[in-house]
């Protein structure tokens, strides 16, 4: 309710209709303070709305300065303030100093020191954005998120488009898809403008990179064309700028935005001045905590990518690891030293970075006593270890909560009575974070477990890893079967996914999917041969343990989806075809193919592990499954589909693959995944078995009754019913 009624607030801030021109359109010059964001961002929806695409363009750009003016000065003033005298905020008691007496003392030093701050930030918020400062300009939480989510450049893309202007119609497409990739109208549209006349490669930049990202990209791509010496200046620059984004974002945590983060979390009215206007009312300790709190989640916020949901894991080390193998590269072992060190301050028993300092030190010859750790990476770990401390302190002692971001925290930080627990869950999914051995060809002589069945292609002759091509899963009898299921289900109108429309994919193809219970399903319902249900079963559990045994013997895999699939070419719209069967993907991350990232979590299917593609027909024009580099550019392997061939390979970032556009004629697949993790093995599989396995007792009797049998349309509703739910409706992926 309190949002709805902030929103309602905002129409009401609104113009009217045929008003002078909006006070947004005159230019933010250097010295003036910032002009409110949400009402700047108001007016552009309106003359957006109006067509007036040149206002709307001046109003949503000054919009997003005034935004990020705003931040640079309550992040400039919290950094000032935090250096005047008597502003420092004492450290809480530590763990050994007992919940009693010592914080009843520190509680006066914290509220005298808060106080003090919160003078210097309402003068210098005064000084530099006018009077009522940063209060005066606060946006309300449901902006804040359409900002953070970039929502102004997908105005912005349409109203440049309509101008003409397509370099920066383009840019302002792609700045809004990185934030947002699963976007699918941001997607059609950023391939429709890939395809126009003079719009170029260099068009598709992002206006709202972040330095640490910008720097952080441009040094793993000359890594990664071995070229350390001009990497290196860069990977010191995204090391410092990403410090440098941790220190405003701890700023930030003493300001009115978190406040009031807190507050909208909690459906409270807000105050006015943050932090330590608040204090007077809830206890200082319980505020500090917050503060902490908020300080630590500033790691994760700067390791997280624009629109991603999760951190790079390790980032900081990860960057010091990069750092000291470049600076070897080029001969400078002191400041490989110097690195290396650094990594070692978040995990002192690293084998990797111990080996290769022993190394560094060898070559240097005598040793150099000044050599040492980066400063500013010390001061990083102390600072983050004594709050970490004073966390969990306050978690085993005030039952606060507190989740740290960091995997390198030494257990003796932890209160041993805390330990078990956080272990605990650590570990409940640890193949999440177990990378896939790759097995020498040799290996599949030891498994090869079908008669008939034979290696045609390894990840070698695949030009990647965790990849295979077997022939021989099926005779073309079998093929014949299933293709006969497939065509009696979709004839009976069960087709799973995308019931009577085109594919997800592409407007050129149709798409047909048939699930293992629907199969079931209809069998039961006499509305397709219970053989080829049966074999539809026998066929799956033929490839998972195919699939096992060549890529995870030590490990049980589990189907975790079985989907007989079907794509049609329409006919009369192949002309002139630009697009595919399916774009490049991974089957458990989101492939960012600007970076050649792949982000495992929402909406990718994170559980699964290996994927399986088997193929039960070749007469058709296209179609064939591609895999390409992390960029999803350069395609390094191609597999043409034919009855009985099997593609297995794992399902991460390491495979990107997809599909080339079917152009006639019908290709039909078994597809496959398969996981470790036994909580998602596929239910509806089981099912399927045991509604196969029933006796049909039950039909027999009713045919025996009625000389004229019920249509199979409602033999399939009661056999659903029968069966407790409906199929799930599911993509291939």
């Amino acid at each position: 309710m309190l949002r709805l009624l902030r929103l309602l607030l905002l129409l009401l801030l609104l113009p009217p209709p045929g008003s002078p021109e909006p006070p947004g359109l005159a230019p933010l010059s250097p010295g003036a303070p910032p002009q409110a964001p949400d009402l700047l961002y108001a007016d552009g929806l309106r003359a957006y709305a109006a067509g007036a695409w040149a206002p709307a363009v001046a109003l949503l750009r000054e919009a997003l300065r005034s935004r990020a003016a705003l931040g640079r000065a309550r992040r400039d003033c919290g950094a000032r303030c935090a250096a005047e005298p008597g502003t420092a905020l004492p450290a809480a008691p530590g763990p050994d100093s007992g919940p009693g007496a010592a914080w009843a003392s520190w509680e006066p030093l914290l509220l005298r020191a808060a106080l003090r701050r919160a003078e210097c930030l309402t003068q210098c918020g005064a000084r530099r954005l006018g009077p009522g400062g940063a209060a005066r300009l606060r946006v309300v939480s449901a902006l804040r998120d359409a900002f953070r989510r970039r929502e102004p450049y997908n105005y912005l893309q349409r109203a440049y488009y309509q101008l003409k202007k397509l370099d920066l119609a383009a840019a302002a497409a792609h700045t809004f898809f990185v934030a947002n990739p699963t976007h699918l109208q941001m997607r059609e549209d950023m391939a429709k403008y890939r395809r126009m006349t003079g719009v170029r490669p260099q068009s598709f930049r992002d206006l709202e990179t972040p330095p640490h990202w910008a720097a952080y990209d441009t040094g793993l791509e000359l890594l990664g064309r071995q070229e350390a010496g001009l990497a290196l200046p860069w990977l010191e620059e995204a090391l410092q700028e990403s410090l440098a984004q941790m220190e405003s974002c701890r700023a930030d945590c003493e300001g009115p935005e978190e406040q009031q983060r807190e507050e909208d979390e909690q459906e409270g009215t807000g105050s006015q001045g943050g932090l330590y206007e608040a204090i007077a009312g809830v206890s200082p300790a319980v505020h500090w905590i917050r503060v902490l709190q908020c300080r630590q989640r500033c790691v994760g916020d700067t390791a997280t990518r624009p629109g991603r949901s999760f951190p790079v894991p390790d980032f900081l080390p990860g960057q010091l690891k990069r750092l000291h193998e470049a600076y070897a590269q080029v001969g400078n072992l002191s400041q490989a030293v110097e690195n290396v060190l650094s990594l070692l301050l978040f995990y002192p028993e690293d084998e990797a970075a111990t080996k290769a300092l022993d190394q560094y030190q060898a070559q240097l010859g005598e040793p150099r006593p000044g050599l040492g750790p980066r400063e500013d990476i010390q001061s990083f770990v102390l600072r983050s270890l004594g709050e970490k401390r004073q966390l969990y302190y306050a978690m085993e002692h005030l039952g606060t909560s507190f989740k740290d971001p960091d995997p390198w925290t030494p257990a003796a930080v932890i209160p041993e009575a805390l330990r078990d627990k956080l272990r605990e869950d650590q570990e409940k999914r640890p193949w999440d974070h177990e990378p896939p051995q790759p097995k020498p060809l040799t290996h599949w002589k030891d498994v090869l477990l079908l008669e008939g069945v034979t290696l045609t292609q390894d990840a070698r002759q695949l030009n990647g890893s965790e990849r295979a091509v077997l022939d021989g899963l099926l005779t073309p009898a079998e093929c014949g079967v299933l293709l006969q299921l497939a065509k009696d289900a979709a004839e009976a109108g069960a087709r799973s996914g995308y019931r009577g429309r085109r594919s997800p994919h592409t407007p050129h193809e149709r798409f047909e999917g048939l699930t293992v219970l629907k199969a079931a399903q209809l069998a039961r319902a006499g509305a397709v041969g219970s053989q080829g249900a049966q074999l539809l079963l026998e066929v799956s559990e033929r490839v998972r343990t195919l699939t096992q045994a060549y890529f995870s013997p030590d490990r049980p895999l589990h189907l975790s989806f079985t989907h007989l699939v079907c794509r049609s070419a329409v006919e009369g719209e192949q002309a002139q075809r630009m697009d595919l069967s399916h774009p490049v993907h991974a089957d458990n991350c989101v492939l960012d193919p600007d970076t050649g990232e792949c982000w495992r979590e929402p909406p990718a299917y994170t559980y699964r592990d290996y994927s399986g593609l088997l193929y039960l027909n070749d007469d058709f024009q296209g179609g064939d499954l591609f895999f390409t580099e992390p960029n999803a550019l350069r395609v390094t392997a191609q597999v043409r589909p034919r009855c009985g061939r099997l593609v297995a390979f794992s399902s991460g970032g390491e495979n990107p693959h997809g599909v080339w556009a079917v152009t006639r004629g019908r290709r039909c697949a078994l597809a496959l995944w398969h996981t470790w993790a036994p909580e998602h093995r596929e239910q509806e599989w089981t099912e399927a078995k045991e509604l196969l396995q029933e006796p049909e007792e039950e039909e027999e009797e009713m045919s025996s009754r009625d000389p004229a049998p019920e249509p199979p349309s409602r033999r399939l509703q009661r056999v659903q019913d029968k069966a407790g739910k409906p199929s799930r409706v599911r993509e291939e992926l």
